[in-house]
């Protein structure tokens, strides 16, 4: 062995006894794209950062302290959230991000939102998070029960440029449905509901996890119903668009909701980029799914017990990075 390098050896030996370790550890940023600080994104993504995040000096794991990475220190940035979060992996502004199924699926392959942009092709999935369920929200007295009866109806579809516009025009579609069928509107879910109060708004559509506040507040005031998205039009629908997985709205989610309602939902995901190392994903996967980690995020926020090992592969619609891959293989939970 060269000297120098005995030497400092030796030193390292001592400055580690001293508890100077962190002098020799390399640190590693790593940011990951959230939504807004009101949002569940923002809350969920400082969960994650701070499980994944091992910083020089921490406690060890099996001493309570962190079982994140050795040496990376990852931060939740506020964001306009999927779409946003997206063009900055692509960019290379974040390492990694928040995204609903849907849109990363179509940044990833140029479809839907994406068409005529150039395919984000080296997007890839780290973990499918939670579920982001399709509430159809319809006045009680509308006479709706499925997604067929939106024939000649005031239906709100969500913003141009939104998620929920795509994913309400892939619905329509499966139940023979166009824009032109209806009588469509494109306001945000908050606006809708407030036109849904004064009569002037049949129906609309929103994604997000239940129970979702502007519609819990619509519900504490006026007669609505949950329409189910479900049938054979949904079973065919999830074989062309697998981002989308079966879901349920249980009873009791909101005021006069007395039974479970079937719908899809698409998974909020956490996703980056190929040129990611693949020891680097493979050790945020497993920090993940780690017991305590769990625990964690159990405790941490409401949708916090939702983020699984079980849940972490449904309704993926691009691919795994290879080092996530690579643990899901180890953890019996890909082929």
């Amino acid at each position: 062995m060269h000297m120098k390098f005995r030497t400092m050896l030796a030193a390292l030996a001592v400055a580690a006894s001293f508890g100077q370790a962190a002098v020799a550890q390399e640190m590693s940023f790593f940011r990951i794209g959230t939504g807004g600080t009101a949002g569940t994104y923002y809350p969920i993504g400082g969960l994650i950062a701070n499980a994944i995040s091992n910083p020089p000096g921490s406690r060890a794991c099996e001493d309570g302290g962190s079982c994140g990475v050795p040496g990376l220190v990852a931060t939740a940035v506020a964001s306009n959230g999927s779409v946003g979060n997206v063009n900055a992996i692509n960019g290379g502004a974040m390492e990694a991000g928040f995204s609903q199924s849907d849109v990363a699926y179509w940044a990833q392959t140029g479809t839907g939102l994406w068409e005529g942009q150039p395919a984000v092709e080296k997007l890839r999935l780290i973990a499918n998070l939670y579920p982001e369920s399709i509430h159809l929200v319809a006045r009680k007295d509308a006479g709706i029960a499925s997604v067929a009866d939106l024939r000649g109806k005031r239906v709100s579809l969500d913003e141009p440029g939104s998620g929920t516009l795509v994913d309400a025009k892939i619905i329509l579609e499966a139940f023979g449905l166009s824009e032109s069928d209806i009588t469509p509107e494109y306001l945000k879910p908050d606006q809708a509901a407030d036109r849904m109060r004064d009569g002037a708004m049949d129906a609309f559509f929103f994604v997000g996890g239940y129970p979702a506040g502007a519609i819990a507040e619509l519900a504490s005031q006026h007669d609505v119903a949950l329409v189910p998205i479900t049938g054979p039009e949904v079973d065919t629908l999830r074989e062309t668009y697998n981002f989308f997985a079966a879901d349920t709205v249980p009873a009791g989610t909101y005021e006069g909701q007395d039974t479970d309602v079937a719908t899809i939902s698409v998974g909020a995901q956490l996703v980056t980029s190929a040129d990611q190392p693949e020891e680097l994903v493979h050790g945020i996967t497993q920090a993940l799914y780690n017991e305590n980690t769990q625990k964690l995020f159990a405790a941490g926020h409401a949708k916090g017990k939702q983020i699984t090992l079980e849940n972490a592969t449904q309704g993926a619609g691009i691919p795994f990075h290879p080092g996530a891959e690579r643990f899901y293989k180890e953890a019996g939970k890909l082929e």
